[in-house]
């Protein structure tokens, strides 16, 4: 028997599965993504989850026959590598992640992608909705989105084609994003920024508000809680709206899409407030075909099936439809 492994190297967590050939689930790791001190060190954090995957399968590495790594980037795909990841500590600065599970599966058959393009390839693989044109966009710690056009996922020829958090939606450029420029849509509508964001417009803006912006675990979930009832909650969380409405516009108008499936721990935690509002707004902005706009079938396995699809389609992940 073929056994697959799909793994997903977030910035929070790094989860692995072990399939049969039928897409199967027959085993799973997981492990909070380390924070140093070098890039080593979440390449043994990958190797340790892929490892527990196969435990839990009742099989050894080696019998891996090929295996997906989905990722944040940028990528580095002629070694193998994420290079100076924006959403890490600084110190982490390169990643080897392919020549390594090579070595663990004893198989040159592992595949590097952006990890929003094995989101597209997963639903591509494992949704009953799966056209020719479509989008998965991820709104997380992080902001991206996998795009297939005419039935071929868009990877660019670096393997960081998706990029989208990383398109301006400020030109004003009140905020910096974690890559380092100035009014990205990740800047402003990312989980980690959203905090951030609601701190600059009470400073700066005077909006008041009675949430504990100085507090250190004051985040992205005590905006969205608060935002029937608190001034600053309800501004930060409309202009949030009019940010992915804008990005999501920009999608349709470039790529064309039949469905955008939306996902990410901002969307899944909160989804009636993210995809309510680009469904009502977007006739605002688009002159092209509007697609649906729907929360993805897959839950927070989205990347990690599609890690393990593109292992199973030997890194393609172009057909729609289990094999």
């Amino acid at each position: 028997m073929a056994y697959y492994v799909g793994v997903d190297l977030g910035a929070t967590n790094v989860r692995a599965v072990v399939a049969d050939g039928e897409a199967t689930i027959l085993g799973r790791g997981r492990e909070p993504t380390p924070d140093g001190p070098t890039g080593i060190a979440v390449t043994e954090a990958v190797l340790s989850v892929v490892r527990g995957a196969c435990e839990d399968a009742g099989i050894a590495p080696r019998r891996v026959s090929a295996a997906g790594i989905a990722s944040f980037g940028p990528l580095d795909l002629t070694e193998g590598t994420v290079e100076n990841p924006a959403n890490l500590p600084e110190a982490i600065d390169r990643i080897p992640l392919t020549g390594p599970l090579e070595n663990l599966v004893d198989s040159d058959r592992v595949y590097l992608h952006n990890d929003t393009n094995a989101g597209v390839i997963g639903e591509r693989y494992f949704s009953e909705r799966n056209p020719d044109d479509m989008v998965y966009l991820t709104l997380s710690s992080g902001i991206g989105a996998g795009v297939c056009v005419d039935g071929h996922v868009l990877r660019g020829w670096d393997g960081n084609a998706g990029e989208v958090g990383h398109m301006t939606v400020d030109p004003a450029g009140r905020m910096t994003c974690g890559c380092g420029h100035d009014g990205h849509w990740e800047a402003y509508c990312s989980g980690n920024n959203i905090p951030r964001y609601a701190r600059l417009i009470h400073e700066t803006d005077d909006v008041p508000t009675d949430l504990p912006i100085d507090a250190p675990d004051f985040d992205a979930a005590a905006v969205f809680a608060a935002a029937d009832e608190d001034p600053l909650a309800e501004y930060v969380i409309d202009r949030f709206c009019d940010w992915n409405t804008m990005g999501v516009a920009n999608l349709c108008h470039a790529f064309a899409p039949l469905v955008v499936y939306v996902g990410g721990a901002v969307t899944l935690n909160n989804p009636d407030v993210v995809l309510d509002p680009i469904r009502d707004r977007l006739d605002e902005q688009v002159m092209v075909n509007i697609p649906d706009v729907e929360l993805t079938t897959l839950g927070d396995d989205v990347v990690v099936l599609g890690a393990l699809a593109s292992a199973i389609t030997d890194g393609t992940g172009d057909g729609s439809g289990r094999r």
